[in-house]
């Protein structure tokens, strides 16, 4: 129990000490001489009844005697007493849950009180008197909890009704039942009120505590694993996981929108297979604006709370129909461009309650993630630029070919292994290609090059390379043997001497082919494209096929 109220018993006196007010709760049988008296309602206690509780009892319900000090209640040693005590030592001992409290309500008021139920009550998100304990039958007497727990109680609140009050809220409602509660000693109800308005208001400190450690924890799970998403599809999974975490649903979903407004992406969270296929299909490439819930959210710029969504417009197809959820929450991803997604949570096997906390805690969220969305869009396109960039950097941009700068990382890479791997480098050249730039003109050369560029792609493996390296020259890295190589060479001289279609005109050039092998006619990058160069001239001057660099010779025809 929180610190400001503390029970200290000292026999033969207890002492009530509650926001600094002490009070001392004298036993009648500790003065000698006296007999026990009906305890006196006590009137000077600096109006702490007013901030702390009311208690509802009937008039007339205690005595006063003659000689009673206004300073001082006394308690008889019946059965109200023993609950005092037992409040006392509970106080000053170990913690009961507040069923274990009512337990021992019932038990000591039973006989004096007639009591035959005992039901604590909290007001739930929409304001409703809803049970928290319960002991003995079930309380029929909820209007009478609701009244005790509205922003205005009634000052004059019906018998057996406790209103629990702490720093000046009502956080709870106490509902006595019984036949002789008239006999209820108002020093009594007092006590027990004050517990357990300050149960109540432990657990209402805890279930914070615990909301802002739980939301701490996802928001920062969202930064740590967002922050790093490199795409805004990844950043949309981890959003909808740390979504249905932070509410605590059984299902999420995220979906995201193109800039045209169009959903791009969906991503589900405790679905099946099924269910993620179903949301694909019936959402990716629709306007998210035809939706009920995207316009709510659009036109109250917040989060969108349903507790049951059978009275709740949706989308046909949409989250809430594919996920099968019977309440849900919906955040719009609002970001400096307007609204980038959305998600959603809820449960599919209850209805579901959702707090004014639920709704403020859906607000940060909704605003970090879409920051985090948008994090990810700007890294997706860095990323996308980059590789774009990097793509311009080693490849052709008319034949998207691998370019010379690519090709000398590649021979780099082949002569690192000192000699302990093999390779060749084939160089070719274009033979007639300048008559077709004369006579077809420009155009119909660049399309030519193109074709000739798809057809070495269809004839290399996974491990060769094929670059162009400007004009109508062509390079080919083969990996393995050379006799390897030689098949390679004889099949691009004998495919670049089809035919070409240009425009449907027929088209026949050729091409004069040189091969170098590593390791035996160069051990480094710049020697074996020196030696292939020489030998795809060596074919060029004497109009042969394919020629392998021999240092003597030359080279020798394939």
């Amino acid at each position: 129990m929180s610190g400001n109220h503390q029970w200290q018993i000292r026999a033969p006196e207890a002492f009530l000490s509650v926001r600094g007010h002490q009070r001392q709760v004298r036993s009648a049988w500790s003065r000698p001489g006296t007999t026990p008296t009906t305890p006196a309602l006590h009137t000077n206690w600096s109006g702490f009844p007013d901030r702390c509780t009311r208690v509802a009892l009937p008039q007339g319900a205690w005595s006063r005697p003659a000689n009673a000090d206004d300073n001082n209640m006394t308690i008889g040693g019946d059965a109200q007493s023993g609950l005092l005590l037992d409040l006392a030592t509970v106080l000053a001992g170990e913690h009961l849950p507040i069923q274990r409290v009512l337990e021992v309500v019932g038990r000591q008021l039973r006989e004096d009180c007639g009591l035959v139920a005992a039901t604590l009550y909290v007001a739930d998100g929409d304001g409703d008197a809803v049970p928290l304990a319960t002991w003995g039958a079930a309380s029929d007497r909820q209007d009478i909890a609701a009244a005790q727990l509205s922003p205005t109680p009634s000052p004059s609140p019906a018998p057996g009704a406790l209103a629990l009050r702490r720093r000046g809220r009502t956080l709870g409602a106490l509902i006595l039942t019984g036949s002789r509660l008239e006999r209820l000693r108002s020093d009594v109800a007092v006590a027990l009120a004050l517990y357990l308005a300050d149960e109540l208001y432990a657990l209402e400190q805890d279930r914070e505590r615990e909301f802002l450690t739980n939301a701490g924890a996802a928001m920062r799970r969202l930064f740590e694993e967002g922050s790093v998403a490199t795409s805004v599809e990844e950043a949309g999974t981890i959003l909808a996981q740390v979504t249905a975490d932070l509410f605590g649903t059984e299902r999420a979903g995220v979906h995201l929108v193109d800039e045209n407004g169009r959903i791009r992406y969906t991503v589900g969270v405790g679905v099946t297979a099924q269910m993620s296929q179903a949301l694909s299909r019936s959402l990716v490439g629709k306007f998210a604006r035809d939706s009920p819930v995207w316009r709510s959210a659009e036109e109250t710029g917040g989060p969108v709370l349903v507790q049951d969504v059978k009275e709740s417009a949706v989308r046909a197809g949409g989250f809430a129909q594919t996920l099968e959820i019977r309440s849900y929450l919906a955040m719009p991803l609002l970001s400096a461009s307007g609204i980038v997604g959305m998600a959603m949570c809820g449960d599919h096997t209850e209805i579901r309650k959702w707090s004014a906390a639920d709704r403020e805690m859906a607000r940060h969220l909704a605003l970090q993630g879409a920051l985090v969305v948008d994090g990810a869009r700007l890294r997706q396109a860095e990323r996308s630029h980059l590789a774009e960039m990097t793509h311009h950097a080693f490849h052709d941009g008319l034949t998207g070919l691998p370019n010379r700068t690519m090709l000398m990382d590649q021979l780099d890479r082949l002569v690192a292994g000192d000699g302990r791997g093999s390779g060749a480098l084939l160089l070719l050249d274009l033979n007639g290609f300048k008559g077709v730039n004369d006579r077809l003109g420009h155009e119909a050369g660049d399309l030519l090059l193109d074709q000739v560029a798809r057809r070495l792609r269809g004839l290399i493996g996974d491990a060769d390379t094929v670059a162009r390296l400007g004009g109508d020259e062509f390079a080919i890295l083969v990996a393995g043997t050379p006799a390897v190589a030689e098949a390679v060479a004889a099949r691009v001289y004998e495919l670049l001497g089809r035919p070409f279609s240009l425009d449907g005109e027929p088209v026949r050039i050729g091409a004069s082919v040189g091969i170098a092998l590593y390791p035996e006619h160069a051990k480094n990058a710049r020697d074996l494209l020196r030696c292939a160069d020489s030998a795809m001239y060596h074919a060029k001057r004497h109009h042969t096929g394919p020629q392998v660099y021999e240092s003597r010779r030359l080279s020798r025809s394939i």
